[in-house]
């Protein structure tokens, strides 16, 4: 690879200040693999992205003048001082092709639920290794102003002053900053519906509930449970406000809604009891068929399934199923295609485990049985060291071939499935 091709690496100090290298190329890893990032392997950070600083982690470059990667135990440049990795959190609709490039410390701990993309400095500004599967602006910070946001949760709450529901999304929009509940106070694309309290599955990246693992849930899950008449009250508001909305069970703030269908198969019939318009959609592991079918009959218009493999026991080492099997979310997936229900597979991603050879196959195969109608890929949130030795524990994994060339061989392979990272509404079905 020409060196003029090579991004520049960029590393953090003590005090947060991130700086590049200069004779020192960036790196990515996928699993065991560390690849010098370039300008053909990186694009011009999106907007909306953020950077993260890697305590007790050292950063792994390319030394241009020795041809080779190192582990930099100091700032080269200025001895004895510390320097750190530096990884970017990327906007919505990229998928990471590569993981921020470091080597634990022994005191290492557990990195927070966020992905670590790999970045580097080109030409004065930075890049990152991601492929962009969705360029749709539904989530794109630009357009969502803050003062539009706190203007529309102040005419919610006059128009629904005792929905709790409604206090919950204003909660996860101005604390937590969540996209999916901004865009219900903007009356834009998808709004959220959570509704459940608990959960079937403990999975070890669950951003709502961590019990005695050492990480930090990234929110608080809801408390209670809304009623019928919350839910619809909140959906129909959205829909006749928003052409071509979407609204959607199965939030980051909930369990899976699978476990609330008491309340969401009457709310499902209240909205299509009003109207026909707007896509309904839940976000769920799909763990109870028989309960899915319920609400198939009630109106629901898609499903979206989360995986982080189509193996069985790669599967069980993320989801953890508490009550459910595996073949169980395999069902659910062919009851929702007999009936001609959208169905989404929530694909977590991560470089390294994703593109396997061994993952792709078994993939490739599913797809074949299973005809899913979309894929939302999706970067995994959950420190990337230990989910690869997790998920090695658990299956075989060999040699990745790389994202952006899986993505390249899915598309051949499959014409019809579709690509991209949000829930689409039913006029793109």
């Amino acid at each position: 690879m020409a060196k003029d091709n090579l991004i520049t690496a960029v590393v953090a100090g003590k005090d947060g200040k991130i700086f590049e290298l200069e004779g020192y190329a960036a790196a990515g890893m996928a699993a065991d693999n560390f690849t010098s990032l370039s300008t053909g392997n990186t694009i011009d950070m999106p907007h909306g992205g953020e950077f993260m600083l890697l305590p007790d982690r050292r950063p792994v470059v390319f030394n241009m003048k020795t041809n080779e990667l190192e582990t930099l135990k100091e700032n080269p440049y200025a001895p004895g001082e510390p320097v750190f990795p530096v990884a970017a959190f990327n906007s919505p609709g990229y998928v990471i092709s590569h993981v921020s490039a470091y080597r634990e410390r022994q005191t290492a701990k557990h990195l927070p639920l966020f992905s670590y993309g790999a970045v580097g400095w080109h030409k004065g500004g930075f890049r990152t290794a991601v492929i962009l599967v969705d360029s749709e602006k539904r989530q794109d910070l630009r357009l969502m102003p803050l003062e539009k946001v706190i203007a529309g949760v102040r005419a919610m709450k006059k128009k629904m002053p005792q929905n709790r529901l409604c206090g919950h999304i204003e909660n996860c929009a101005l604390k937590y900053g969540c996209p999916a509940a901004k865009n219900f106070f903007l009356g834009r694309y998808e709004a959220p519906l959570p509704t459940s309290k608990s959960c079937n599955a403990a999975c070890i990246g669950c951003i709502s509930l961590q019990k005695e693992t050492g990480i930090k849930n990234s929110q608080e899950r809801i408390s209670f449970t809304p009623s019928p008449e919350e839910i619809s009250e909140i959906a129909l508001e959205h829909i006749r406000k928003v052409k071509r909305s979407v609204v959607s069970f199965g939030q980051g703030c909930e369990g899976d809604p699978l476990l609330a269908a008491h309340v969401i198969e009457p709310a499902i019939k209240l909205i299509r009891l009003k109207t026909g318009s707007g896509t309904i959609n839940m976000n769920t592991n799909g763990s109870m068929p028989e309960i899915m079918e319920r609400l198939f009959d009630a109106g629901l218009d898609s499903i979206r399934i989360s995986m982080n493999s189509v193996r069985k026991e790669c599967y069980d080492a993320y989801f953890r199923p508490k009550g459910y099997v595996f073949s169980d979310v395999i069902k659910s997936i062919d009851r929702a295609l007999e009936r001609k229900i959208f169905v989404s597979i929530n694909y977590l991603n991560c470089p390294g485990f994703t593109d396997s050879s061994e993952e792709q196959a078994a993939l490739f195969s599913f797809l074949k049985k299973h005809p899913v109608n979309f894929i939302q890929w999706r970067n995994l949130n959950f420190d990337p060291l230990r989910y690869w030795k997790i998920m090695s524990g658990a299956a075989s994994i060999s040699e990745a071939t790389g994202i952006k060339k899986m993505l390249s061989i899915i598309r051949n392979k499959f014409p019809d499935l579709k690509h991209g990272y949000f829930n689409p509404p039913k006029e793109k079905f």
